[in-house]
């Protein structure tokens, strides 16, 4: 067989780069820092690119007894924002040769099947969000190198947890209907029991309760359409005084609360502001475009990724929440 058309090897990267074979692995395991220079790392990384070289990842499993492959439990993908976390999870998972395999909790939340023979024998290390946290048990990833996402940092089961600072994003939300002039609030939360609706719920009364005047009141609702719709309805018609904001959990809900607001006949934000959470597709799709707040779901799941792949290597992930921001769109305005 012709020379060209073989499968360029880690001598021929060697060659290339003017390196040892030794230098080669420990560039493309990524195992370099302080044993070889960054131009000597960056030649190896040119070669292996110029030359298509890709390492045999069944051989150096084999002597490494790991497969190099990682679970990432997620609630449901019945929005975009989880299928955005596995994308920047399995680019950074890519760039160190892992794979990454996606599993949605059947129930969306709640105790999940193992999707393999046995968890624990397929796999590396797994990256939950803390609503999929049930499923944990029954695939045996909590006796797995575990990283969690959304998770509370005091409690949390895994070796290291990664969150979006969620309780900063109810405070821009809080911070800009107070400067509107609003002063009776509803609450939309989510009807699951987990740790970062909670936060949103404790930052929200927070905030306003130190503020004279302000009155919150909370209603609950599953995250879809239909049930954000059902539970504005009752509110709305409830007695007493109307509010003048509605602060929503997810995006998601804030379009079922668009629905139950045109249905009684009142008009967003002419009488009723309403804000969301998560910055969806949907958050601009409806009318007006909802204000709400942005998270990076793709920079979620590399920090996710990146946490798991110290705790594998035994080096400290790194520290502190990623930032959000207020996206201020048609749906909010001054009190009528």
């Amino acid at each position: 067989m012709a020379r060209d058309s073989t499968r360029p090897t880690s001598r021929d990267v060697a060659q290339a780069a003017g390196v040892s074979q030794a230098a080669v692995s420990l560039v493309l395991g990524d195992k370099w820092r302080g044993r070889v220079s960054e131009p000597t790392a960056q030649r190896v990384r040119d070669a292996a690119s110029e030359l298509g070289y890709r390492p045999n990842l069944a051989a150096r499993n084999l002597r490494l007894g790991r497969t190099r492959t990682v679970l990432l439990v997620v609630p449901a993908l019945t929005t975009e924002f989880f299928a955005e976390v596995y994308t920047g999870a399995a680019r950074v998972a890519a760039e160190h040769g892992f794979g990454v395999v996606l599993y949605p909790s059947p129930e969306g939340v709640g105790p999940a099947r193992d999707p393999f023979a046995s968890a624990q024998a397929a796999l590396d290390g797994v990256i939950a969000s803390s609503m999929a946290a049930d499923a944990l048990s029954a695939i045996r990833g909590d006796q797995l190198p575990l990283v969690m996402l959304d998770s509370d940092p005091e409690g949390s089961l895994g070796a290291a947890t990664v969150n979006l600072d969620i309780a900063d994003g109810i405070r821009q939300v809080a911070e800009h209907l107070l400067a509107l002039g609003h002063r009776s609030f509803l609450h939309l939360a989510a009807d699951i029991p987990s740790w970062t609706f909670e936060v949103r719920a404790r930052e929200l009364a927070t905030r306003l309760t130190g503020v004279p005047g302000t009155e919150l009141r909370t209603i609950r609702a599953p995250i879809s359409i239909e049930g954000a719709l059902r539970a504005t309805e009752a509110a709305l018609a409830a007695p007493g005084p109307r509010p003048t904001a509605l602060v929503c959990d997810d995006d998601k809900l804030a379009a079922g609360a668009y629905k139950a607001i045109r249905r009684a006949g009142l008009r967003v934000p002419d009488d009723l502001s309403v804000t969301g959470l998560d910055d969806l597709g949907l958050a601009t799709a409806i009318d007006p475009e909802l204000t709400t707040v942005r998270l990076d779901a793709e920079a979620f799941g590399e920090r996710g990724m990146r946490a798991l792949l110290a705790v594998l290597e035994g080096r400290p992930p790194e520290k502190g929440d990623l930032p959000v921001s207020l996206v201020v769109r048609g749906s909010t305005a001054p009190p009528p």
